[in-house]
């Protein structure tokens, strides 16, 4: 800590006191009065220099109060950065979870409704042929169980297996993790029915089974498929959110982003451009590029 040489100082002012000219007359009373007033100088000196001790004193402990909070404010900083990462790492594996799991209850809820409709729409045709149509009789002389020769008695043709109970079942293994079995089931109702809307959301759903069991590149094929093929099916937006997932995962950065930001565009107002936005900000990528 800086202190004031008081000695130099009180010889300065004793000789100039002393220097200064004087009559010839002057006593060993003015000599006394002199001494008195270097005291007291030297007095006031020692006060102020203990006044200056005191406030450097002060400034120099605000000084390290104040490093000692900056340095306490820095960590808390850092320790808020990690912990906002750790939350947008959390949170982009809880959006990717509950795509799904909101994916499967939706779709679940378009079938009932669809299959309510085409039950009522059987109803009415089984209705209208009761009502119109009469069993012929049957040709004088024809035995019965005989054919008309175009097929050999008993042949069978193969059968499409029924497209409402056959997806129902995929859905429920599927939601029960029987992917194999799921897939398989899924995979008729396309090949049986490739133009119902089924066959698309079976579809999206053969990526869904590709993406749990971490085939990503199957899981791009097949989200593809659904934007392409079936475009106007309500799974079009997911199969699009999915696959720019799955791109993620396989280190496609670029692309990835790239379907993220065409399914915001394309969809804006949908729950899978929100769930999009998001992943965006995890990444700290913007969602509208320059």
């Amino acid at each position: 800590m800086l202190r004031l040489n008081r000695t130099p100082l009180a010889a300065v002012l004793l000789f100039a006191l002393l220097a200064a000219p004087r009559p010839a007359h002057a006593t060993s009373k003015e000599i006394i009065e002199l001494q008195t007033q270097v005291q007291q100088l030297l007095d006031m000196v020692q006060r102020m220099q203990s006044t200056l001790d005191t406030r450097f004193g002060v400034l120099q402990h605000l000084v390290e109060q104040s490093t000692d909070t900056v340095n306490k404010m820095g960590v808390q900083v850092t320790a808020m950065q990690q912990k906002l990462n750790t939350d947008a790492d959390a949170s982009n594996s809880k959006v990717e979870g509950v795509s799904g799991q909101v994916q499967s209850l939706n779709d679940s809820l378009d079938e009932l409704k669809a299959r309510i409709a085409k039950l009522d729409k059987q109803l009415q045709d089984i209705q209208g042929q009761l009502q119109t149509l009469q069993p012929p009789a049957p040709p004088a002389g024809t035995a019965p169980g005989a054919t008309d020769g175009s097929q050999p008695a008993g042949a069978t043709t193969p059968q499409a297996p029924p497209l409402q109970e056959t997806y129902q079942g995929a859905l429920r293994d599927y939601n029960a993790a029987h992917y194999d079995v799921a897939g398989s089931e899924f995979a008729d109702v396309i090949h049986y029915y490739p133009h119902e809307d089924l066959a698309g959301n079976a579809q999206f759903y053969l990526g869904e089974i590709a993406y749990h069991q971490n085939r990503y590149k199957d899981a791009v094929k097949a989200y593809n498929d659904v934007i392409e093929n079936f475009s106007g099916n309500p799974k079009a937006p997911a199969a699009q959110l999915r696959k720019g997932f799955a791109l993620l995962q396989l280190g496609q950065k670029e692309p990835g982003v790239h379907e993220l930001r065409s399914l915001i565009q394309r969809y804006p107002q949908s729950p899978e451009a929100a769930q999009a936005r998001t992943k965006l900000n995890g990444l700290g990528v913007r969602i509208n590029p320059r």
